[in-house]
């Protein structure tokens, strides 16, 4: 499982030019599935998320946490994470998990994080529009492998 993870002063993501959720100060996730994924990882990736500290302390050091600060998380799914792109100059997507399996993992990520920070998703499989304004900026990269 592989997430990046921006933040955020506010975020959205939209369908057909609709603003389908939208969230203030937080965190963006882009969140890509691998096909060897299991509850395992989406464990460890809600843990680490939750815990990653990148919000500033009173010293203006990144020393909080999203559940230190509140806020919220808005979660994306984005399979092209898995992109492979050591060959050639066409990524492959072989790596990434499909349709109804992938989903499901990806709602229990959101429904785990929703367990402890509001968390909107955006819709699954749709052609979106995500409007990011990184704080800082401020972006990581992680991977349950």
């Amino acid at each position: 499982m592989r997430v990046v993870v921006q933040r955020s002063l506010k975020s959205s993501v939209s369908v057909d030019n609709k603003v389908i959720n939208k969230i203030d100060k937080g965190l963006m996730l882009l969140v890509g599935i691998n096909v060897e994924d299991t509850t395992k990882d989406v464990d460890w990736m809600v843990n680490k998320v939750l815990n990653l500290r990148i919000f500033d302390d009173e010293n203006g050091v990144m020393n909080k946490s999203i559940l230190d600060v509140g806020g919220e998380i808005l979660s994306i799914s984005q399979f092209t994470l898995q992109a492979e792109t050591k060959k050639g100059n066409r990524p492959s997507y072989i790596n990434a998990m499909k349709g109804e399996d992938a989903n499901k993992l990806y709602e229990e990520f959101n429904n785990k994080l929703n367990e402890h920070i509001k968390t909107y998703p955006g819709v699954f499989g749709a052609d979106m529009l995500i409007d990011i304004q990184n704080d800082g900026p401020i972006t990581i990269i992680l991977d349950s492998k």
